[in-house]
C-alpha cells in the first residue's frame, strides 16, 4: 500500500502535467521510434529495436509510478490550517541560536521540496523539528554532526 502524499495545488498540478505529457507525448513517441526500429529488419540482430523496448519498459514503470503518486494525493486545504503552529505549507522565520542567522522556509511535501526556493520538506530532520512548534518556541533538532536550536520567530501562510 502507497502513503499519502498531501500537496499544495500547484504541486498537485505538476504532477498532473508531468504524467499527462508522458502519457500523451512521450508513450505515443515510444511507440512510434519501436515501429520505426522493427521496420530497419531482422529483430534478432536489432539493437535499436532492444534499446527502443527497453526505453518504453522504463517509461512504463515511470507512468505507472506517477499514476501510483497521484492517486494517493491530498489536496491540503490552506483555509482549514491553524496559523498559530507550524504545520505544512507554513512560511517560518527561523533564528538559528548559535549564530543568530535568521532564514524563512516554507514547509512543504517531500516531493515539492526545493532548497533553493525556501521550500524544505515536512520530513527533513529540521522540517520534523519545526513541526507543530509556535512563536517564541526553542526547537532543539538533531542533524547528523550535532543539534541545532532555532527559534521560531514568526509564522505565516501565503
Amino acid at each position: 500500500m502507497s502513503k499519502v502524499s498531501y500537496y499544495t495545488a500547484d504541486g498537485l498540478k505538476k504532477l498532473k502535467d508531468e504524467l499527462e505529457h508522458l502519457k500523451s507525448v512521450m508513450r505515443p513517441k515510444a511507440s512510434q521510434d519501436i515501429a520505426d526500429a522493427r521496420d530497419k529488419g531482422d529483430l534478432s540482430e536489432n539493437a535499436e529495436y532492444d534499446a527502443a523496448k527497453e526505453a518504453q519498459g522504463l517509461l512504463e514503470m515511470r507512468i505507472a509510478k506517477l499514476e501510483e503518486v497521484y492517486a494517493n494525493a491530498r489536496l491540503i486545504d490552506e483555509s482549514q490550517l491553524d496559523v498559530s503552529k507550524v504545520l505544512v505549507l507554513s512560511n517560518v522565520k527561523i533564528k538559528n541560536q548559535s549564530n543568530g542567522m535568521e532564514m524563512k522556509y516554507t514547509l512543504v511535501a517531500e516531493s515539492e521540496a526545493d532548497l533553493k526556493t525556501g521550500k524544505i520538506s515536512v520530513t527533513s530532520p529540521i522540517g520534523k523539528g519545526l513541526l507543530g512548534k509556535s512563536v517564541g518556541e526553542i526547537a532543539e533538532i538533531t542533524v547528523p554532526n550535532g543539534t541545532l536550536k532555532f527559534e521560531i520567530l514568526e509564522i505565516t501562510r501565503e
